[in-house]
């Protein structure tokens, strides 16, 4: 019977002890423990760390990268551009609507140096180019009617005839003849093509800022008949040369008027709108697309042709055309104050501070040569010790309390 009650009053215990620690957590307060270690070195390090910590934040979370703001990126942009200038090959002078293609003036566009020309092509057989796969041959028994090459000029017609040029023979194919191989004729437009200008009219909007502007100065003097683009005179004179263009793109222009290539006018709007509109300017950039170094991907080249009817058979001229390819690219970001990014990188910076003080708490415990006397200064271990009077009581009387010792070996004198 003893042991029966015994074992009902120690559960009855052990859980008013459980109710009091919990209960007591809603109004007990703790606090950390602070341990004054007089150590010069630790002591400078601990600074140092601080300070760096201290200016990291100041210089470069707030004044470089100005994180107490709020920021949007990517603004609304419209692009119009206009391109003006005549030039002149072997045979002709080209004028604005002839070399610029598409006219729409849009961000994207080209202007042909070079053509090759195959003219008076019409629905006819003729033969295959040698530059397509399996195209020449021998005898009629090399090419097989009806076959179609989805890189060739036409249906072939089981034909083997005589090369345009040459003692070679190709497959026979009905199509546009001749093919572009046999009679293009080759002319250079860019002899005045650096003289060409090219007014790129730029709008943006940032719409959480409620912000908008351009990069062309309001004047009514006729300011944009007379001025050419200069970073620090004329920045908002958004007329550029195309020589200027592909110069600062550190590319030469005969080589790129010859082969063709894409050039990136990279508009920049980077905007503190805690400063007033005047502030915010366009930066410039320029720099060349494609990949110049491989030679399969190098180069801008593209085909069309114009129409015509002789004697009510309809003909052409096919042009490949070589061009500077000039693509208008704008971004850039907005910033402004706000309240809520500033509180959480002081709190951040605040924060990152102690991170001082887990660095000398780190090289106290490994390095230090008193690393034990510091280690049991900065940890108190409790020791629990068993319940006095653990037998059985009298009913009601006030449960046994459990008792522990604070181990203390050394005195703060040794750190």
């Amino acid at each position: 019977m003893a042991a029966a009650e015994r074992k009902p009053l120690a559960g009855a215990a052990a859980a008013r002890r459980l109710a009091r620690s919990c209960w007591s957590a809603f109004w007990d307060y703790e606090t950390p423990k602070v341990i004054v270690v007089r150590n010069r070195r630790l002591g400078v390090v601990y600074r140092v760390v601080q300070l760096l910590i201290l200016l990291y934040f100041v210089w470069y979370v707030f004044i470089v990268q100005k994180s107490y703001q709020d920021r949007e990126t990517g603004p609304e942009s419209s692009v119009i551009t206009k391109v003006k200038g005549i030039t002149s090959s072997e045979h002709k002078v080209w004028d604005v609507e002839e070399y610029v293609k598409p006219p729409e003036g849009g961000s994207v566009f080209s202007i042909i140096t070079r053509i090759e020309v195959t003219p008076s092509q019409a629905q006819g057989t003729c033969p295959e180019s040698v530059r397509v796969t399996n195209a020449t041959c021998n005898s009629d028994e090399d090419c097989v009617a009806g076959e179609l090459d989805m890189l060739g000029n036409g249906v072939r017609t089981g034909r083997c005839v005589p090369y345009y040029h040459g003692d070679s023979k190709t497959c026979e194919v009905s199509g546009w003849c001749p093919v572009e191989d046999g009679a293009s004729v080759s002319q250079f437009l860019g002899k005045m093509a650096p003289n060409f200008t090219i007014l790129i009219k730029n709008s943006i909007h940032y719409p959480k800022f409620k912000f908008s502007k351009g990069n062309i100065e309001i004047r009514k003097d006729g300011y944009l008949k007379h001025c050419l683009f200069d970073e620090v005179s004329h920045l908002y004179c958004p007329i550029f040369r195309l020589g200027f263009i592909v110069e600062r793109a550190g590319e030469n222009f005969t080589e790129l008027a010859h082969t063709g290539g894409v050039i990136g006018v990279i508009i920049n709007w980077d905007c503190d709108l805690d400063l007033s509109a005047s502030d915010c300017n366009p930066k410039y950039s320029f720099r060349r697309l494609d990949p110049k170094h491989t030679p399969a991907s190098s180069g801008y080249n593209f085909r069309f042709a114009k129409y015509y009817k002789i004697n009510g058979s309809t003909t052409r001229t096919l042009i490949k055309a070589y061009g500077i390819r000039i693509d208008v690219i704008v971004h850039g970001q907005a910033g402004k104050f706000s309240l809520i990014p500033t509180i959480i990188n002081l709190a951040t910076a605040l924060t990152s501070i102690g991170v001082g003080s887990f660095l000398c708490d780190w090289i106290l415990l490994t390095f230090m040569n008193k690393n034990k006397v510091y280690s049991h200064k900065k940890f108190d271990k409790m020791v629990d010790t068993p319940d006095r009077g653990a037998g059985p009581g009298p009913r009601g009387s006030a449960p046994p309390q459990q008792d522990s010792t604070l181990t203390d070996p050394r005195g703060l004198a040794q750190l």
